[in-house]
């Protein structure tokens, strides 16, 4: 896995499921599925959204975090393989879902492979399966493979280690910013891989801010960034500041609502954050591509560090995994295009993580909308300010990056599960559609 694999391909969490596909002309053995994951893990760095991984045999790699999202996942397979005779499904869940009423919506013809992803919520590959024997009303053929899964990266590579603290520390003495440290870990070619990364973020930006109408799903919410792009333009420059930063974010996050292609941020979830600062700085301030690519290795440095050594989980830790992580990320960002220390960026991520400590997942409807979408504008804003602050400051502060990270973790632990993306507790189980 690269150094940057949180601000790039296809990201979601960390089980779910995933449906194989074999013609009459490639019958999927089990070496092919090792090789599909593989596959997997290399283009889109997790298992995210509904992924075609390889055309022939059919790939496909979804997320459902739910039952609900489950219920649209085995409703769009089943029109594109009605008969499921010939079609294999890789399937491993966390224990806090609803995992009778998820093995209820599932199809009953398909060939099932059962698998423990790597993560301490797992549910036991063989209770999965006799669950599955015990509720089906036909046989159900099946496997149980060692799971293909392994979880967070191995490390961080280079001379700074695994804590943004001792990367600090490196770059001081080095005389180093944090992207030359990632171009260190990574080498030159990173550039390139970045450069892709922030057309697709420019792309997603422009396309979500022409885009109008409504959002798929039953909550018929209608998109809102054309609208905010459109106002701007009537106030004065502080307030048409902050009415366009709030319009790229929308656009993003309403990008990924409807299923258009975005950058994950660290989370498809918290997409709209980190685009939303660099697109505005990069027109507002004529920031040339490489300072902006810069600033986009910086940010990802530090999504990979709460990755390491925490989580960007919603299901693990809430959204303060998500879109806490990147307001963190956009803040660095934000403050190294400003010109602030390395001290002064570390204050700033500290900043965007700690004031999102705590923050619930409760989509409503299971659906990345309510309250995800304006929560992706708030935070971006709140990026700004914390790189405001920091930049009024030395670098020097109480409470280190580090600290906030496992706090974070043990915070997203203690949260009921209630609260952690099952679409059943907060918002979710006040708002019905």
């Amino acid at each position: 896995e690269g150094f940057l694999a949180d601000v790039g391909k296809s990201v979601g969490q960390r089980s779910g499921l995933a449906a194989k596909r074999s013609d009459s002309e490639a019958v999927l053995q089990r070496s092919g599925l090792a090789l599909a994951f593989s596959q997997v893990c290399t283009l889109t760095g997790l298992r995210g959204r509904w992924e075609t991984v390889r055309e022939h045999p059919l790939t496909i790699c979804d997320t459902g975090h739910n039952a609900h999202g489950i219920k649209y996942v085995a409703e769009q397979l089943q029109t594109m393989m009605p008969h499921f005779r010939n079609t294999r499904i890789i399937f491993g869940m966390v224990a806090d879902k609803d995992i009778s009423e998820v093995v209820r919506l599932l199809p009953r013809d398909a060939i099932y492979y059962f698998t423990q992803p790597d993560n301490h919520r797992a549910f036991p590959a063989e209770e999965l399966l006799k669950m599955f024997e015990e509720t089906s009303s036909s046989p159900m053929k099946g496997e149980n493979p060692k799971s293909p899964f392994k979880g967070d990266l191995e490390g961080l590579e280079g001379q700074g280690g695994s804590s943004l603290s001792s990367i600090l520390r490196y770059c001081e003495s080095s005389g180093k910013g944090y992207w030359e440290y990632v171009e260190e870990c990574e080498g030159a070619g990173i550039w390139d891989y970045l450069r892709l990364v922030w057309q697709t973020m420019v792309e997603a930006v422009e396309r979500g801010i022409d885009a109008e109408g409504v959002l798929p799903g039953p909550l018929h919410l209608r998109r809102k960034a054309n609208a905010y792009f459109v106002k701007a333009s009537g106030y004065r420059d502080n307030i048409r500041t902050r009415a366009l930063v709030f319009a790229y974010a929308l656009a993003v996050a309403e990008e990924n609502a409807a299923g258009g292609k975005i950058v994950t941020a660290p989370t498809c979830g918290s997409c709209g954050v980190l685009p939303a600062v660099l697109y505005h700085l990069w027109k507002s301030k004529d920031f040339s591509e490489t300072r902006i690519l810069h600033a986009l290795a910086t940010a990802g440095l530090i999504g990979n560090v709460v990755k390491h050594n925490a989580s960007i989980s919603g299901a693990e830790v809430g959204c303060q995994g998500e879109v806490g992580v990147a307001c963190a990320m956009a803040a660095a960002a934000a403050t190294q295009l400003f010109g602030g220390s390395v001290a002064q960026i570390e204050y700033a991520a500290e900043m965007g993580l700690e004031h999102h400590l705590g923050m619930t997942c409760d989509p409503v409807c299971g659906l990345v909308q309510i309250p995800c979408i304006e929560r992706n504008a708030y935070a971006a804003a709140r990026a700004l300010d914390a790189n405001l602050y920091a930049s009024f400051t030395d670098g020097n502060h109480r409470v280190s990056f580090d600290k906030v990270v496992e706090v974070m973790k043990q915070t997203g632990h203690d949260l009921p599960s209630l609260y952690k993306e099952t679409g059943e507790g907060g918002l979710a189980s006040q708002i019905i559609p």
